[in-house]
């Protein structure tokens, strides 16, 4: 086993790297993934929340309708629970059945010809005169960390580490219905969500609500998420006192992407490249996005020997103007001009930017909740 030769050994199979391993596959190379899970579908730190671009990947061609729920709609609400609803012509984000939709992309890497090793931990590589070996698997011209913000291969390889963290935790009820399921309700809190928000919302089995908050290190205080869906019980119709039927929690990197990204035929994706949004926290879209990219970007390098390795930036957007208003989220966050604001058309706006690319609006709102 430990004979077997590929072209690139893919470390981590979330969105990311399955990208990068699929546009590979797709140009016949050999393309190993390994992941320390044993299920796809177990341990998850992704909310699975998909915005539209992101279903138009060609990872999620023919995804089952049966796993995602679409939903047109945001309810975005300030810390007194004043709401507005927003949305978008032809516009949608989509809910999923996160550990399904997982096991499923696997399979279709599978299919694809991409050698998927599950329950394999990465503890290291070493240098070789045309690669990189990691014993247990084999040897490869190169190496792909997209094994997310605590990424092994960058801490062994020497590459650039995100320092910058939100922390979230995310709670699902199976055949649980919202009173407004046609909304993503998104909660702005600095009591409950201090650097971040709260969010509920219908997937295909139930309904998912989470919290995510600036992650301090040193700091051992998770997110209240208890005491945040007691408090939006009443606004979105959830159950009290319901224990949910699973969780998943973890590190979101909010820094930008880290540098160096690649160096020496290694290479990192998505979350180990920082590549998520400052602001919004949106890490599937930008992930597949960059997994893709790096995927391309490799396969061209294996066919042209002659051509230079790779560029010295990363091939996506740096996220600017989204970490300038991280900063700003970090530093000035008050609940008082937020329930003063929320309804004016500079609040609007900016939740237009950053969700619909400035596509919303205000809709006909069915409960009145303004």
């Amino acid at each position: 086993m430990q004979d077997n030769r590929y072209d690139v050994i893919v470390v981590g199979a979330g969105f990311a790297g399955l990208a990068c391993a699929r546009e590979l596959a797709s140009g016949g190379f050999r393309v190993c993934v390994i992941d320390r899970k044993h299920d796809l579908g177990e341990r998850l730190h992704t909310t699975g929340i998909l915005v539209k671009e992101a279903c138009e990947s060609p990872l999620l061609a023919g995804l089952p309708a049966a796993l995602v729920r679409a939903v047109p709609h945001i309810r975005l609400y300030a810390p007194s629970l004043r709401s507005v609803r927003l949305g978008a012509k032809d516009y949608r984000f989509y809910t999923t059945d996160t550990p399904a939709l997982m096991r499923w992309m696997g399979e279709q890497a599978r299919a694809a010809g991409i050698d998927l090793r599950l329950g394999w931990a990465f503890r290291d590589a070493v240098r070789t005169a045309s690669g990189w070996h990691v014993p247990g698997i084999g040897h490869a011209r190169f190496l792909v960390g997209a094994d997310g913000a605590r990424s092994r291969v960058a801490e062994r390889m020497g590459l650039g580490r995100a320092s910058q963290f939100l922390y979230g935790v995310e709670h699902e009820f199976d055949d649980v219905a919202l009173r407004e399921p046609d909304a993503l309700h998104c909660f702005l809190s600095k009591r409950f969500a201090p650097g971040y928000l709260g969010w509920v919302a219908q997937t295909p089995t139930g309904v998912q609500a989470g919290l995510a908050m600036r992650h301090r290190a040193g700091t051992r205080s998770p997110p209240d998420i208890e005491g945040f869906l007691r408090h939006v019980a009443p606004m979105t119709g959830l159950p009290g006192g319901r224990r949910p039927d699973s969780i998943r929690a973890g590190l979101i990197p909010c820094g930008g992407p880290v540098q160096p990204w690649q160096r020496d035929g290694v290479l990192l994706a998505g979350d180990a490249a920082g590549m998520v949004s400052p602001l919004s926290a949106g890490g599937i879209h930008a992930g597949l996005r960059h997994g893709a990219t790096i995927g391309r970007m490799l396969a061209h390098r294996l066919q042209d020997d002659a051509m230079p390795m790779l560029p010295a930036m990363p091939a996506v957007p740096a996220f600017a103007f989204k970490r300038m208003l991280r900063w700003a989220f970090d530093h000035a966050q008050f609940d008082a001009p937020v329930n003063l604001l929320l309804t004016a058309r500079p609040m609007r706006r900016m939740v237009e930017q950053l969700c619909f690319h400035r596509r919303g609006g205000p809709t006909p709102d069915p409960k009145r909740a303004d």
